[in-house]
Protein backbone atom coordinates (compact mmCIF):
# COMPACT_ATOMS: atom_id res chain seq x y z
CA UNK A 1 0.00 0.00 0.00
CA UNK A 2 1.38 3.38 -1.00
CA UNK A 3 0.10 6.84 -0.21
CA UNK A 4 -0.49 9.17 -3.12
CA UNK A 5 -0.66 12.93 -2.61
CA UNK A 6 -3.81 14.44 -4.03
CA UNK A 7 -3.71 18.09 -5.02
CA UNK A 8 -6.20 20.68 -3.85
CA UNK A 9 -6.90 24.30 -4.54
CA UNK A 10 -3.96 24.63 -2.21
CA UNK A 11 -2.56 21.41 -3.60
CA UNK A 12 -1.82 19.26 -0.60
CA UNK A 13 -2.55 17.46 2.63
CA UNK A 14 -5.13 14.93 1.52
CA UNK A 15 -4.10 11.28 1.05
CA UNK A 16 -5.96 8.60 -0.80
CA UNK A 17 -4.64 5.06 -0.34
CA UNK A 18 -4.63 2.37 -2.96
CA UNK A 19 -2.48 -0.08 -4.86
CA UNK A 20 -0.16 1.79 -7.19
CA UNK A 21 -0.09 0.35 -10.69
CA UNK A 22 2.62 0.82 -13.29
CA UNK A 23 0.48 3.41 -15.04
CA UNK A 24 0.09 5.39 -11.82
CA UNK A 25 3.84 5.24 -11.17
CA UNK A 26 4.50 6.66 -14.62
CA UNK A 27 1.95 9.39 -13.96
CA UNK A 28 3.69 10.25 -10.71
CA UNK A 29 7.07 10.41 -12.45
CA UNK A 30 5.54 12.66 -15.09
CA UNK A 31 4.10 15.08 -12.53
CA UNK A 32 5.80 18.46 -12.77
CA UNK A 33 5.57 19.23 -9.06
CA UNK A 34 7.25 15.91 -8.21
CA UNK A 35 9.98 16.47 -10.76
CA UNK A 36 10.65 19.93 -9.31
CA UNK A 37 11.02 18.42 -5.83
CA UNK A 38 13.24 15.59 -7.07
CA UNK A 39 15.47 18.07 -8.89
CA UNK A 40 16.35 19.67 -5.57
CA UNK A 41 17.81 16.33 -4.41
CA UNK A 42 19.44 15.43 -7.71
CA UNK A 43 17.14 12.42 -8.08
CA UNK A 44 14.94 13.60 -10.93
CA UNK A 45 14.15 10.83 -13.44
CA UNK A 46 15.02 11.36 -17.12
CA UNK A 47 11.77 10.94 -19.03
CA UNK A 48 12.10 12.92 -22.22
CA UNK A 49 15.36 11.49 -23.57
CA UNK A 50 16.92 14.92 -24.12
CA UNK A 51 20.68 14.77 -24.25
CA UNK A 52 22.90 16.87 -22.01
CA UNK A 53 23.75 19.45 -24.63
CA UNK A 54 20.06 20.09 -25.28
CA UNK A 55 19.34 20.60 -21.58
CA UNK A 56 22.21 23.05 -21.17
CA UNK A 57 20.73 25.16 -23.97
CA UNK A 58 17.27 25.10 -22.40
CA UNK A 59 16.61 28.04 -20.02
CA UNK A 60 13.66 26.16 -18.47
CA UNK A 61 15.48 22.94 -17.48
CA UNK A 62 14.28 21.96 -13.98
CA UNK A 63 16.43 24.23 -11.84
CA UNK A 64 19.70 22.32 -12.30
CA UNK A 65 23.01 24.12 -12.08
CA UNK A 66 24.29 24.49 -15.65
CA UNK A 67 27.48 25.73 -17.17
CA UNK A 68 25.89 28.30 -19.41
CA UNK A 69 26.41 31.84 -20.53
CA UNK A 70 25.42 34.63 -18.10
CA UNK A 71 21.71 35.37 -18.16
CA UNK A 72 20.52 38.32 -20.18
CA UNK A 73 18.27 40.91 -18.51
CA UNK A 74 14.62 39.83 -18.51
CA UNK A 75 12.47 41.79 -20.96
CA UNK A 76 8.74 41.57 -20.40
CA UNK A 77 6.06 42.26 -22.96
CA UNK A 78 5.54 45.82 -24.20
CA UNK A 79 3.06 47.84 -22.12
CA UNK A 80 0.83 49.32 -23.34
CA UNK A 81 0.27 46.54 -25.82
CA UNK A 82 -0.35 47.67 -29.39
CA UNK A 83 -2.64 44.70 -29.98
CA UNK A 84 -4.57 45.45 -26.80
CA UNK A 85 -4.90 49.11 -27.71
CA UNK A 86 -6.27 48.13 -31.13
CA UNK A 87 -8.88 45.95 -29.41
CA UNK A 88 -9.87 48.86 -27.16
CA UNK A 89 -10.17 51.21 -30.13
CA UNK A 90 -12.25 48.68 -32.07
CA UNK A 91 -15.20 49.02 -29.67
CA UNK A 92 -15.24 45.29 -28.89
CA UNK A 93 -14.15 46.03 -25.34
CA UNK A 94 -15.91 49.21 -24.25
CA UNK A 95 -16.27 52.77 -25.51
CA UNK A 96 -13.59 55.40 -26.09
CA UNK A 97 -13.32 59.13 -25.57
CA UNK A 98 -13.92 61.11 -28.77
CA UNK A 99 -11.37 63.75 -29.74
CA UNK A 100 -13.71 66.47 -28.47
CA UNK A 101 -13.62 64.81 -25.04
CA UNK A 102 -9.87 64.36 -24.87
CA UNK A 103 -9.09 67.61 -23.04
CA UNK A 104 -6.62 66.80 -20.29
CA UNK A 105 -8.77 67.50 -17.27
CA UNK A 106 -10.63 65.40 -14.77
CA UNK A 107 -14.27 64.89 -15.75
CA UNK A 108 -16.36 64.21 -12.67
CA UNK A 109 -19.37 61.96 -12.95
CA UNK A 110 -21.72 64.87 -12.27
CA UNK A 111 -20.44 66.66 -15.39
CA UNK A 112 -20.88 63.59 -17.55
CA UNK A 113 -24.44 63.09 -16.26
CA UNK A 114 -25.26 66.76 -16.83
CA UNK A 115 -24.09 66.64 -20.45
CA UNK A 116 -26.08 63.47 -21.05
CA UNK A 117 -29.29 64.91 -19.51
CA UNK A 118 -28.91 68.11 -21.52
CA UNK A 119 -28.57 66.05 -24.69
CA UNK A 120 -25.31 67.69 -25.66
CA UNK A 121 -23.79 65.99 -28.67
CA UNK A 122 -25.18 63.50 -31.16
CA UNK A 123 -27.07 60.35 -30.26
CA UNK A 124 -23.97 58.30 -31.03
CA UNK A 125 -21.89 60.46 -28.74
CA UNK A 126 -24.51 60.15 -25.99
CA UNK A 127 -24.40 56.36 -26.28
CA UNK A 128 -20.62 56.38 -26.15
CA UNK A 129 -20.78 58.66 -23.12
CA UNK A 130 -23.14 56.19 -21.40
CA UNK A 131 -20.51 53.51 -21.95
CA UNK A 132 -17.86 55.81 -20.53
CA UNK A 133 -20.06 56.41 -17.50
CA UNK A 134 -20.27 52.72 -16.77
CA UNK A 135 -16.70 51.72 -17.44
CA UNK A 136 -15.19 54.49 -15.33
CA UNK A 137 -17.08 53.44 -12.21
CA UNK A 138 -14.27 51.40 -10.65
CA UNK A 139 -15.01 50.11 -7.12
CA UNK A 140 -12.85 51.60 -4.37
CA UNK A 141 -10.58 49.89 -1.88
CA UNK A 142 -12.60 50.84 1.18
CA UNK A 143 -15.11 48.06 1.78
CA UNK A 144 -18.82 48.71 2.17
CA UNK A 145 -19.32 45.42 4.01
CA UNK A 146 -16.90 42.86 5.40
CA UNK A 147 -18.27 39.36 5.98
CA UNK A 148 -16.15 37.34 8.43
CA UNK A 149 -15.88 33.57 8.12
CA UNK A 150 -14.31 31.08 10.50
CA UNK A 151 -12.44 29.35 7.67
CA UNK A 152 -10.80 30.22 4.39
CA UNK A 153 -13.08 31.44 1.63
CA UNK A 154 -12.17 29.79 -1.68
CA UNK A 155 -14.53 31.33 -4.20
CA UNK A 156 -17.57 33.54 -4.57
CA UNK A 157 -19.63 34.68 -7.57
CA UNK A 158 -22.72 36.69 -8.48
CA UNK A 159 -25.36 35.04 -10.62
CA UNK A 160 -25.65 36.20 -14.22
CA UNK A 161 -28.66 38.34 -13.33
CA UNK A 162 -27.05 39.76 -10.18
CA UNK A 163 -29.84 38.56 -7.88
CA UNK A 164 -27.77 35.93 -6.14
CA UNK A 165 -24.31 35.53 -4.59
CA UNK A 166 -22.66 32.44 -3.15
CA UNK A 167 -19.38 31.87 -1.31
CA UNK A 168 -17.53 28.59 -0.72
CA UNK A 169 -15.56 27.89 2.45
CA UNK A 170 -13.02 25.43 3.72
CA UNK A 171 -15.56 24.41 6.35
CA UNK A 172 -17.38 22.61 3.47
CA UNK A 173 -20.26 25.11 3.46
CA UNK A 174 -21.66 27.12 0.60
CA UNK A 175 -23.49 30.23 1.79
CA UNK A 176 -26.06 31.91 -0.41
CA UNK A 177 -27.17 35.55 -0.32
CA UNK A 178 -30.04 37.43 -1.91
CA UNK A 179 -28.49 40.39 -3.77
CA UNK A 180 -31.56 41.54 -5.72
CA UNK A 181 -30.82 44.83 -3.96
CA UNK A 182 -27.02 44.84 -4.34
CA UNK A 183 -26.62 47.49 -1.63
CA UNK A 184 -28.69 45.55 0.91
CA UNK A 185 -27.71 41.88 0.93
CA UNK A 186 -29.86 39.33 2.75
CA UNK A 187 -28.72 35.98 4.11
CA UNK A 188 -30.49 33.30 2.10
CA UNK A 189 -29.39 29.74 2.77
CA UNK A 190 -26.43 27.47 3.60
CA UNK A 191 -25.68 23.98 2.28
CA UNK A 192 -22.78 21.70 3.06
CA UNK A 193 -20.76 18.92 1.45
CA UNK A 194 -20.69 15.73 3.56
CA UNK A 195 -18.27 14.13 1.07
CA UNK A 196 -15.74 16.96 1.14
CA UNK A 197 -11.99 16.52 1.40
CA UNK A 198 -9.79 19.50 2.38
CA UNK A 199 -12.13 22.15 0.97
CA UNK A 200 -14.88 22.98 -1.48
CA UNK A 201 -12.92 23.58 -4.66
CA UNK A 202 -15.55 25.17 -6.88
CA UNK A 203 -19.25 25.89 -7.37
CA UNK A 204 -21.49 26.81 -10.27
CA UNK A 205 -25.02 28.17 -10.37
CA UNK A 206 -27.52 26.83 -12.90
CA UNK A 207 -28.70 29.39 -15.51
CA UNK A 208 -32.15 29.60 -13.90
CA UNK A 209 -30.62 30.08 -10.39
CA UNK A 210 -32.57 27.05 -9.09
CA UNK A 211 -29.63 24.72 -8.41
CA UNK A 212 -26.09 25.10 -7.13
CA UNK A 213 -23.45 22.50 -7.97
CA UNK A 214 -20.34 22.36 -5.79
CA UNK A 215 -17.31 20.09 -5.73
CA UNK A 216 -14.47 18.97 -3.49
CA UNK A 217 -11.42 16.78 -3.81
CA UNK A 218 -13.44 13.72 -4.70
CA UNK A 219 -15.35 12.39 -7.67
CA UNK A 220 -18.67 13.51 -6.12
CA UNK A 221 -20.39 16.78 -7.00
CA UNK A 222 -23.29 17.92 -4.81
CA UNK A 223 -26.35 19.46 -6.45
CA UNK A 224 -28.48 21.50 -4.02
CA UNK A 225 -31.70 23.44 -4.60
CA UNK A 226 -31.43 27.14 -3.87
CA UNK A 227 -35.03 27.46 -2.66
CA UNK A 228 -34.72 28.55 1.00
CA UNK A 229 -37.77 26.46 1.90
CA UNK A 230 -36.30 23.31 0.38
CA UNK A 231 -34.23 21.54 3.05
CA UNK A 232 -33.84 18.27 1.17
CA UNK A 233 -30.48 16.52 1.10
CA UNK A 234 -28.34 17.65 -1.85
CA UNK A 235 -28.29 15.23 -4.74
CA UNK A 236 -24.95 13.51 -5.40
CA UNK A 237 -23.48 13.27 -8.89
CA UNK A 238 -20.79 10.60 -9.23
CA UNK A 239 -18.54 11.68 -12.08
CA UNK A 240 -16.78 8.29 -12.16
CA UNK A 241 -20.05 6.67 -13.26
CA UNK A 242 -19.55 6.44 -17.01
CA UNK A 243 -22.10 5.88 -19.73
CA UNK A 244 -21.64 2.61 -21.64
CA UNK A 245 -21.62 4.71 -24.81
CA UNK A 246 -18.74 6.84 -23.55
CA UNK A 247 -15.46 6.52 -25.49
CA UNK A 248 -13.61 6.20 -22.15
CA UNK A 249 -15.49 3.35 -20.46
CA UNK A 250 -12.20 1.77 -19.36
CA UNK A 251 -11.72 4.57 -16.84
CA UNK A 252 -14.49 3.21 -14.63
CA UNK A 253 -11.86 1.29 -12.65
CA UNK A 254 -10.18 4.55 -11.56
CA UNK A 255 -12.55 6.16 -9.10
CA UNK A 256 -10.13 8.16 -6.94
CA UNK A 257 -9.76 11.64 -8.37
CA UNK A 258 -10.48 15.15 -7.23
CA UNK A 259 -12.45 17.83 -9.05
CA UNK A 260 -10.91 21.30 -9.23
CA UNK A 261 -13.32 23.16 -11.51
CA UNK A 262 -16.97 22.80 -12.60
CA UNK A 263 -19.33 24.78 -14.85
CA UNK A 264 -22.96 24.47 -15.85
CA UNK A 265 -23.77 24.45 -19.55
CA UNK A 266 -25.89 27.28 -20.93
CA UNK A 267 -29.00 25.09 -20.99
CA UNK A 268 -28.42 23.76 -17.45
CA UNK A 269 -28.47 20.12 -18.58
CA UNK A 270 -24.76 19.33 -18.24
CA UNK A 271 -21.82 20.07 -15.99
CA UNK A 272 -18.23 20.08 -17.23
CA UNK A 273 -15.43 19.30 -14.75
CA UNK A 274 -11.64 19.52 -14.68
CA UNK A 275 -10.06 16.82 -12.57
CA UNK A 276 -6.91 15.53 -10.95
CA UNK A 277 -6.70 12.52 -13.27
CA UNK A 278 -5.66 14.80 -16.13
CA UNK A 279 -9.07 14.61 -17.82
CA UNK A 280 -12.16 16.68 -18.62
CA UNK A 281 -15.57 15.17 -17.82
CA UNK A 282 -19.02 16.07 -19.13
CA UNK A 283 -21.87 14.95 -16.86
CA UNK A 284 -25.48 14.63 -18.03
CA UNK A 285 -27.68 15.57 -15.06
CA UNK A 286 -30.87 13.92 -16.32
CA UNK A 287 -29.12 10.63 -17.14
CA UNK A 288 -27.09 10.86 -13.90
CA UNK A 289 -23.81 9.80 -15.48
CA UNK A 290 -20.73 11.11 -17.24
CA UNK A 291 -21.27 10.91 -20.97
CA UNK A 292 -17.77 12.01 -21.98
CA UNK A 293 -14.28 11.76 -20.55
CA UNK A 294 -11.49 13.56 -22.40
CA UNK A 295 -8.03 12.36 -21.25
CA UNK A 296 -6.39 15.29 -22.96
CA UNK A 297 -3.71 16.64 -20.62
CA UNK A 298 -0.43 15.56 -19.06
CA UNK A 299 -1.20 16.96 -15.60
CA UNK A 300 -4.07 18.18 -13.41
CA UNK A 301 -6.86 20.04 -15.18
CA UNK A 302 -7.34 23.05 -12.90
CA UNK A 303 -9.91 24.99 -14.90
CA UNK A 304 -12.69 24.38 -17.43
CA UNK A 305 -15.44 26.44 -19.05
CA UNK A 306 -17.83 26.49 -21.98
CA UNK A 307 -16.93 28.79 -24.85
CA UNK A 308 -20.43 30.02 -25.56
CA UNK A 309 -23.43 30.21 -23.25
CA UNK A 310 -25.71 29.31 -26.18
CA UNK A 311 -23.84 26.15 -27.19
CA UNK A 312 -22.47 23.17 -25.23
CA UNK A 313 -20.13 22.06 -28.01
CA UNK A 314 -16.99 24.16 -27.42
CA UNK A 315 -15.03 23.53 -24.20
CA UNK A 316 -11.82 25.03 -22.83
CA UNK A 317 -9.50 23.34 -20.34
CA UNK A 318 -6.42 24.74 -18.59
CA UNK A 319 -3.86 22.44 -17.01
CA UNK A 320 -0.69 22.26 -14.96
CA UNK A 321 0.96 21.03 -18.17
CA UNK A 322 0.96 24.77 -19.20
CA UNK A 323 -1.53 24.32 -22.07
CA UNK A 324 -4.97 25.76 -22.72
CA UNK A 325 -6.87 23.40 -25.00
CA UNK A 326 -9.99 23.84 -27.12
CA UNK A 327 -12.38 20.90 -27.54
CA UNK A 328 -15.16 20.64 -30.11
CA UNK A 329 -17.51 17.82 -29.07
CA UNK A 330 -18.86 17.57 -32.63
CA UNK A 331 -15.52 16.43 -34.03
CA UNK A 332 -13.73 14.25 -31.49
CA UNK A 333 -13.50 10.99 -33.41
CA UNK A 334 -9.73 10.87 -32.95
CA UNK A 335 -9.90 12.13 -29.34
CA UNK A 336 -7.68 15.11 -30.16
CA UNK A 337 -8.21 18.75 -29.25
CA UNK A 338 -9.54 21.16 -31.85
CA UNK A 339 -6.61 23.44 -31.03
CA UNK A 340 -4.11 24.49 -28.39
CA UNK A 341 -3.03 27.83 -26.94
CA UNK A 342 0.62 28.05 -25.87
CA UNK A 343 2.23 30.97 -24.03
CA UNK A 344 2.17 30.23 -20.30
CA UNK A 345 5.45 28.83 -19.04
CA UNK A 346 3.93 27.35 -15.86
CA UNK A 347 0.63 25.69 -15.00
CA UNK A 348 -2.73 27.40 -15.48
CA UNK A 349 -4.92 28.15 -12.48
CA UNK A 350 -8.11 29.44 -14.15
CA UNK A 351 -9.80 30.12 -17.49
CA UNK A 352 -12.79 32.34 -18.24
CA UNK A 353 -14.66 32.82 -21.51
CA UNK A 354 -16.09 36.15 -22.57
CA UNK A 355 -19.13 34.18 -23.74
CA UNK A 356 -18.92 35.38 -27.34
CA UNK A 357 -17.26 32.25 -28.72
CA UNK A 358 -14.06 34.15 -29.45
CA UNK A 359 -12.12 35.55 -26.48
CA UNK A 360 -10.72 33.66 -23.46
CA UNK A 361 -8.60 34.75 -20.51
CA UNK A 362 -6.38 32.57 -18.33
CA UNK A 363 -4.32 32.90 -15.15
CA UNK A 364 -0.97 31.15 -14.80
CA UNK A 365 1.63 30.28 -12.17
CA UNK A 366 4.15 32.20 -14.29
CA UNK A 367 2.54 35.28 -12.67
CA UNK A 368 0.69 36.35 -15.81
CA UNK A 369 -2.84 36.50 -17.10
CA UNK A 370 -3.28 36.16 -20.85
CA UNK A 371 -5.94 37.09 -23.40
CA UNK A 372 -6.55 34.68 -26.29
CA UNK A 373 -8.47 34.81 -29.58
CA UNK A 374 -9.97 31.54 -30.84
CA UNK A 375 -9.07 32.56 -34.41
CA UNK A 376 -5.37 32.40 -33.49
CA UNK A 377 -5.39 28.94 -31.92
CA UNK A 378 -2.56 26.56 -32.82
CA UNK A 379 -3.55 23.42 -34.70
CA UNK A 380 -3.13 20.11 -32.91
CA UNK A 381 -0.81 18.83 -35.64
CA UNK A 382 1.53 21.79 -35.09
CA UNK A 383 1.31 21.43 -31.33
CA UNK A 384 2.34 17.77 -31.45
CA UNK A 385 5.68 18.79 -32.98
CA UNK A 386 6.53 20.87 -29.86
CA UNK A 387 7.98 19.54 -26.62
CA UNK A 388 6.21 21.84 -24.14
CA UNK A 389 8.27 20.43 -21.24
CA UNK A 390 11.26 22.36 -22.59
CA UNK A 391 9.62 25.70 -21.73
CA UNK A 392 8.71 25.25 -18.08
CA UNK A 393 10.58 24.98 -14.80
CA UNK A 394 7.82 23.12 -12.94
CA UNK A 395 7.60 26.04 -10.51
CA UNK A 396 6.29 25.02 -7.06
CA UNK A 397 3.92 27.92 -6.43
CA UNK A 398 2.70 26.72 -3.04
CA UNK A 399 5.94 27.23 -1.14
CA UNK A 400 8.21 29.48 -3.22
CA UNK A 401 8.35 33.01 -4.53
CA UNK A 402 8.60 33.28 -8.31
CA UNK A 403 12.11 33.86 -9.66
CA UNK A 404 11.58 36.40 -12.43
CA UNK A 405 15.25 36.28 -13.39
CA UNK A 406 14.72 32.75 -14.70
CA UNK A 407 11.65 33.64 -16.77
CA UNK A 408 11.96 33.58 -20.55
CA UNK A 409 9.23 34.29 -23.10
CA UNK A 410 7.59 31.24 -24.62
CA UNK A 411 8.80 30.97 -28.24
CA UNK A 412 5.37 29.74 -29.36
CA UNK A 413 3.25 32.28 -27.48
CA UNK A 414 0.03 32.90 -29.42
CA UNK A 415 -1.73 35.09 -26.84
CA UNK A 416 -2.95 38.57 -27.74
CA UNK A 417 -2.11 40.45 -24.52
CA UNK A 418 -0.23 39.57 -21.32
CA UNK A 419 -1.20 41.11 -17.98
CA UNK A 420 1.30 41.39 -15.11
CA UNK A 421 1.54 42.79 -11.59
CA UNK A 422 -0.50 40.34 -9.54
CA UNK A 423 0.83 37.32 -7.65
CA UNK A 424 -0.41 33.81 -8.40
CA UNK A 425 0.92 31.93 -5.37
CA UNK A 426 -0.24 29.43 -2.71
CA UNK A 427 -3.57 28.62 -4.37
CA UNK A 428 -5.44 28.55 -7.70
CA UNK A 429 -6.15 32.28 -8.01
CA UNK A 430 -8.85 33.29 -10.48
CA UNK A 431 -9.26 35.90 -13.21
CA UNK A 432 -12.33 37.10 -15.09
CA UNK A 433 -13.66 39.38 -17.82
CA UNK A 434 -15.53 42.38 -16.45
CA UNK A 435 -19.28 42.26 -17.26
CA UNK A 436 -21.03 43.99 -20.13
CA UNK A 437 -23.72 45.69 -18.06
CA UNK A 438 -21.64 47.44 -15.41
CA UNK A 439 -18.33 48.00 -17.26
CA UNK A 440 -19.12 47.74 -20.98
CA UNK A 441 -16.71 44.72 -20.97
CA UNK A 442 -13.78 47.09 -20.71
CA UNK A 443 -11.47 45.24 -18.31
CA UNK A 444 -10.05 41.97 -17.07
CA UNK A 445 -9.41 41.49 -13.37
CA UNK A 446 -7.85 38.99 -10.99
CA UNK A 447 -7.30 38.22 -7.33
CA UNK A 448 -3.75 38.18 -6.00
CA UNK A 449 -1.66 36.68 -3.21
CA UNK A 450 -0.68 40.21 -2.08
CA UNK A 451 -4.27 40.90 -0.96
CA UNK A 452 -5.45 43.03 -3.88
CA UNK A 453 -7.80 42.79 -6.83
CA UNK A 454 -5.99 43.93 -9.99
CA UNK A 455 -8.00 45.56 -12.78
CA UNK A 456 -6.35 45.95 -16.20
CA UNK A 457 -7.18 47.79 -19.38
CA UNK A 458 -7.04 45.59 -22.46
CA UNK A 459 -3.66 47.09 -23.39
CA UNK A 460 -2.05 45.59 -20.29
CA UNK A 461 -1.95 48.77 -18.19
CA UNK A 462 -3.23 48.57 -14.62
CA UNK A 463 -6.43 50.56 -14.26
CA UNK A 464 -6.90 50.05 -10.52
CA UNK A 465 -5.84 48.02 -7.49
CA UNK A 466 -8.55 47.30 -4.94
CA UNK A 467 -6.72 46.85 -1.64
CA UNK A 468 -8.64 44.15 0.22
CA UNK A 469 -5.77 43.59 2.65
CA UNK A 470 -5.82 47.27 3.61
CA UNK A 471 -9.59 47.25 4.07
CA UNK A 472 -9.44 44.30 6.49
CA UNK A 473 -6.03 44.83 8.10
CA UNK A 474 -7.09 45.72 11.66
CA UNK A 475 -10.41 43.88 11.83
CA UNK A 476 -9.15 40.53 13.07
CA UNK A 477 -7.56 39.85 16.43
CA UNK A 478 -3.86 40.00 15.61
CA UNK A 479 -2.57 37.82 18.45
CA UNK A 480 -0.94 34.75 16.98
CA UNK A 481 -2.17 32.55 19.82
CA UNK A 482 -5.72 33.10 18.59
CA UNK A 483 -4.99 31.30 15.34
CA UNK A 484 -3.55 28.00 14.36
CA UNK A 485 0.03 28.11 13.14
CA UNK A 486 -1.03 28.26 9.52
CA UNK A 487 0.04 25.88 6.81
CA UNK A 488 3.33 24.95 5.14
CA UNK A 489 5.32 26.87 7.76
CA UNK A 490 3.58 30.17 7.02
CA UNK A 491 3.63 32.85 9.69
CA UNK A 492 2.42 36.39 10.00
CA UNK A 493 -0.89 38.12 9.42
CA UNK A 494 -1.70 38.33 5.71
CA UNK A 495 -4.47 38.35 3.12
CA UNK A 496 -4.74 36.46 -0.18
CA UNK A 497 -7.57 37.30 -2.59
CA UNK A 498 -8.43 34.01 -4.24
CA UNK A 499 -11.47 35.08 -6.25
CA UNK A 500 -13.47 38.20 -7.10
CA UNK A 501 -16.79 38.85 -8.82
CA UNK A 502 -17.93 42.04 -10.53
CA UNK A 503 -21.68 42.60 -10.26
CA UNK A 504 -23.30 42.43 -13.73
CA UNK A 505 -25.34 45.63 -13.35
CA UNK A 506 -23.83 47.92 -10.72
CA UNK A 507 -20.24 49.10 -10.01
CA UNK A 508 -19.52 46.59 -7.25
CA UNK A 509 -16.93 43.86 -6.68
CA UNK A 510 -17.17 41.11 -4.06
CA UNK A 511 -13.75 39.66 -3.18
CA UNK A 512 -13.41 36.30 -1.42
CA UNK A 513 -10.17 35.91 0.52
CA UNK A 514 -8.01 34.11 3.03
CA UNK A 515 -6.70 36.21 5.90
CA UNK A 516 -5.45 36.12 9.47
CA UNK A 517 -2.40 34.37 10.87
CA UNK A 518 -1.22 31.92 8.25
CA UNK A 519 -4.18 33.12 6.13
CA UNK A 520 -6.21 30.57 8.05
CA UNK A 521 -9.53 32.50 8.20
CA UNK A 522 -11.71 34.05 5.50
CA UNK A 523 -13.60 37.14 4.41
CA UNK A 524 -15.91 38.31 1.68
CA UNK A 525 -15.52 42.07 1.17
CA UNK A 526 -17.94 44.16 -0.87
CA UNK A 527 -16.44 47.18 -2.66
CA UNK A 528 -18.41 49.75 -4.65
CA UNK A 529 -17.75 52.92 -6.64
CA UNK A 530 -18.28 56.27 -4.86
CA UNK A 531 -16.88 58.90 -7.28
CA UNK A 532 -14.00 59.71 -4.89
CA UNK A 533 -16.32 61.04 -2.18
CA UNK A 534 -14.22 61.43 0.98
CA UNK A 535 -17.07 60.92 3.49
CA UNK A 536 -19.77 58.29 3.55
CA UNK A 537 -23.20 59.93 3.68
CA UNK A 538 -25.25 56.73 3.40
CA UNK A 539 -26.49 54.30 6.03
CA UNK A 540 -25.15 51.97 7.16
CA UNK A 541 -21.68 53.48 7.07
CA UNK A 542 -19.06 51.75 4.96
CA UNK A 543 -16.84 49.25 6.71
CA UNK A 544 -19.82 47.41 8.23
CA UNK A 545 -18.58 44.17 9.77
CA UNK A 546 -20.89 41.17 9.86
CA UNK A 547 -20.74 37.42 10.36
CA UNK A 548 -21.68 34.76 7.82
CA UNK A 549 -25.41 35.43 8.45
CA UNK A 550 -24.91 39.17 7.93
CA UNK A 551 -25.44 39.90 11.63
CA UNK A 552 -23.51 42.93 12.79
CA UNK A 553 -20.30 42.64 14.76
CA UNK A 554 -19.67 45.72 16.89
CA UNK A 555 -16.13 44.90 17.93
CA UNK A 556 -13.16 42.77 16.97
CA UNK A 557 -13.62 39.06 17.65
CA UNK A 558 -12.72 38.33 21.26
CA UNK A 559 -9.29 36.86 21.97
CA UNK A 560 -9.24 33.14 22.53
CA UNK A 561 -6.99 31.17 24.81
CA UNK A 562 -4.70 28.65 23.16
CA UNK A 563 -4.43 27.56 19.54
CA UNK A 564 -7.74 26.71 17.91
CA UNK A 565 -7.52 24.11 15.18
CA UNK A 566 -9.31 24.45 11.89
CA UNK A 567 -11.65 21.60 12.76
CA UNK A 568 -12.66 23.21 16.04
CA UNK A 569 -13.41 26.53 14.35
CA UNK A 570 -15.35 24.73 11.62
CA UNK A 571 -17.42 22.93 14.25
CA UNK A 572 -18.15 26.24 15.97
CA UNK A 573 -19.18 27.77 12.65
CA UNK A 574 -21.44 24.80 11.93
CA UNK A 575 -23.11 25.16 15.32
CA UNK A 576 -23.65 28.86 14.66
CA UNK A 577 -25.28 28.11 11.28
CA UNK A 578 -27.53 25.46 12.82
CA UNK A 579 -28.85 28.04 15.25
Amino acid sequence: MVSQDVSTGTKGRVLIFGIVTRDQIMRLLGNRSLRALLSQTGAEPQLDGNDESEEESNPYSWGRSRRSAPRQPVEFEKVPSDTGRALMDSGTFGANERPADSIKRMRKMSLRLLRRELGLGSIGRQRARSGLLRQNMIPRSKADTIIHYGSRCYSGQFSNDGNFFFSCGQDFKVRMYDTSNPYNWRYYKVVDNPYGQWTITDASLSPDNKFLAYSSISRIVCLAPTDPNDHSTPRTLDFSRMSSASPSVSHRGYSHFGIWSIRFSGDGREIVAGTGDRAVYVFDIERNMSILRIPGHEDDVNAVCFGDTNSPHILYSGSDDTTLKVWDRRSMGDGRAAGVFLGHTEGLTYVDSKGDGRYIISNGKDQTAKLWDLRKVMSTSDFEKINVDRYTTGFEYRTNAFDFSSWRPHPHDCSLVTFRGHQVLKTLIRCHFSPQGSTDSRYVYSGSHDGKVYVWELDGTIKAKIDVAGATEHLRNRERRDYEDGFWGQSGFSTCVRDASWHPDVPMIAATSWNGWGTSLGTCTVHSWNDDVSEDEGEPKSGLRVNAKLERESAAPAARTGIFSRRRRAAAAAEEDDE
